[in-house]
């Protein structure tokens, strides 16, 4: 009977930890190729001890069980996949006791992070109040698998998973309006981006995480947080579409907090940024962010500002440039350029708004479309009796407004 050549645990571990090559592995540890293929070999010879060390850590199983055979007078590392657990335990990935890992292979990365950028596609479409609990099954799964995997296998799950509770806190945030939840969602996965060691999805973590304490009106630790999303970009080879949304974010909160000429140079040089250009392609998960979507900030802000007429026309031409599945940002602008009519004095106009935006709240729910309604009807009160705004209060109060609203 034939049995296989060489140390077939420590090839099946290396592939399973998504190292498909010997040079792979042999770069991961600093080491030349050929001693990973001895290590590979029938009679694989102890690794010395800092190299042991990183290949353990690499790899999340002991010596022995990757195949080696201790020399006379070595004790062998038989706990380090316990370790592995232990560690994932104390940050709040690890959800399955230790005795029970088994470790995955390489394709559980390539299944996890599919199903994460259906999550990602499907948030333009899918209500949040259905998208929400699947994503949170998804990331609860993440976790149960994050122990599971070593080497690239896992660092790619922790990506994937760092990217799915960052989904998750957008959803409790922007669509439900859970600050206090979304603040926990993102501690998580800031972490998990940590495991991943992440910088660019670290930066866009914390990022939004300024947005919390913003819309309390709470600059100081909105700039606070801000500079640490900015630290973390400089740390990876960030895009300047990366670049420019940190600055839209800064702007963001800076409007909530009443500062809009300081949001406005930040959004002037998010401009500027976008019209340099750069050699770093943009990571795929930052789908919510573009040149339409600065200018729609720029709006708002000089919607608050006072800028009627040049928020105006940056609002028109943001909703021409809106493509159809847009759907959540276009009851935003429909909101803003009611506001602005309100502003203007034309109480017809900004109702005509208000009406197209509940028609898109109607198909797509979003609580920050809503939220906007809400500001233009109080910015409403002093027309209340003409028959436009009587008119849009029996839309907005008809039963299934009155009851999604407050059902949410």
């Amino acid at each position: 009977m034939s049995t296989p050549a060489g140390n077939a645990r420590l090839k099946a571990a290396r592939i399973a930890a998504g190292y498909s090559s010997q040079q792979d592995l042999a770069d991961a540890l600093g080491v030349g190729v050929r001693q990973v293929r001895r290590w590979e070999s029938a009679t694989p010879p102890w690794p010395q001890a800092e190299v042991g060390q990183a290949l353990t850590r690499l790899l999340a199983q002991g010596l022995e069980s990757l195949g080696f055979t201790p020399p006379e007078g070595v004790t062998a590392d038989r706990g380090r996949r316990t370790g592995l657990a232990a560690t994932a335990a104390a940050v709040g990935l690890a959800t399955v006791p230790t005795q029970a890992i088994a470790m995955q292979p390489a394709t559980a990365a390539d299944d996890y992070e599919a199903v994460t950028r259906s999550h990602r596609r499907l948030y333009w479409s899918v209500a949040p109040a259905n998208l929400h609990p699947a994503a949170l099954a998804h990331a609860t799964l993440g976790c149960a698998l994050l122990p599971e995997a070593a080497g690239q296998t896992r660092a790619r799950i922790a990506a994937a998973l760092a990217e799915t509770w960052l989904l998750t806190g957008r959803i409790e945030f922007f669509d439900l309006r859970d600050a206090d939840r979304a603040q926990q969602t993102l501690l998580r996965a800031l972490q998990a981006a940590g495991e991943a060691d992440d910088v660019l999805l670290g930066a866009a973590v914390l990022a939004h995480t300024a947005f919390i304490p913003a819309w309390a009106g709470e600059r100081d630790a909105a700039v606070e947080r801000m500079v640490a999303a900015r630290t973390y970009a400089r740390r990876g080879s960030a895009s300047v579409e990366l670049l420019a949304w940190l600055d839209a974010v800064e702007a963001e909160c800076e409007t909530r907090c009443g500062n809009t000429r300081t949001a406005l140079n930040l959004i002037g040089h998010a401009e500027d940024t976008l019209a340099r250009g750069g050699e770093h392609e943009s990571p795929s998960w930052l789908d919510w962010f573009s040149p339409v979507r600065l200018a729609a900030f720029k709006g708002n802000t000089q919607l608050r500002a006072g800028h009627l007429p040049q928020a105006r026309t940056t609002l028109l031409g943001v909703l021409g440039a809106l493509a159809p599945s847009d759907e959540k940002q276009t009851t935003v602008i429909l909101g803003d350029l009611a506001a602005v009519e309100a502003a203007a004095g034309d109480p017809e106009a900004a109702c005509r708004y208000v009406v197209r935006a509940l028609d898109q709240l109607e198909r797509t729910w979003y609580a920050m479309g809503m939220d906007r309604v809400r500001e233009v009807r109080r910015a409403l009160a002093s027309h209340q009796h003409e028959r436009c705004v009587r008119d849009l209060d029996d839309r907005l109060y008809g039963w299934s407004t009155t009851v999604s609203a407050l059902a949410r």
